[in-house]
């Protein structure tokens, strides 16, 4: 029986400093050396300060700000840059046949036709609806243009030059075939903001 037990902990402790520590530390190493901005968050900066990560959907509900998806993690949006929140990334695990889906839905619809009366356009499924995540920082093109309206007369711009913008933000699909055409939020907002 000793014979068995001392080969079965040697193993269990050589794997657990292998998976624990040594590959784990390995991989984190070898990111940061190859790949820093990924490694870190994707974080983007403005005059030294961060002003969001690339990969996490922010909160806007600014007028003249693009909005993104709903956040399925809370009753409040996810901000990575809040710590107060602990907030956390979680799917809601709600359906169409579920009640509480179906009213939150047409809080959001409700809102979007507050903010934007004159919009009578259909409003695209991805502004009232969460991501698997809820923390996606993309929307679709569709979902950007249908904001253009609002961004502009809340910015004083045309809309036509709102929409160029919107135009430059479009990101294709991976590798012409993955997913949809995107644009993400945090990055069209930060253009926004350069506009004088």
């Amino acid at each position: 029986m000793k014979n068995q037990i001392r080969p079965l902990l040697t193993i269990f402790v050589l794997l657990t400093i292998l998976t624990g520590g040594i590959y784990p530390l390995l991989v984190t190493g070898l990111s940061h050396i190859f790949f820093p901005s990924q490694a870190n968050g994707s974080l983007i900066q403005q005059g030294g300060i961060v002003v969001g990560s690339e990969l996490i959907g922010q909160n806007f509900t600014a007028q003249e700000y693009f909005w993104g998806r709903p956040s399925a993690t809370s009753g409040y949006p996810y901000n990575a840059f809040d710590g107060k929140m602990l907030t956390g990334s979680a799917g809601s695990n709600l359906g169409p046949l579920s009640q509480s889906w179906v009213d939150a839905v047409h809080e959001r619809v409700a809102l979007l036709h507050k903010v934007d009366a004159s919009n009578n356009r259909p409003i695209p499924v991805d502004l009232v609806t969460a991501s698997g995540s809820g923390l996606d920082p993309n929307i679709s093109v569709a979902a950007a243009y249908f904001q253009v309206p609002r961004v502009s007369r809340a910015r004083g711009l045309s809309e036509e030059a709102v929409a160029a913008l919107v135009d430059q933000f479009i990101e294709n699909r991976q590798f012409g075939i993955l997913g949809e055409a995107r644009i993400n939020v945090l990055m069209l907002n930060l253009a926004l903001n350069g506009i004088k």
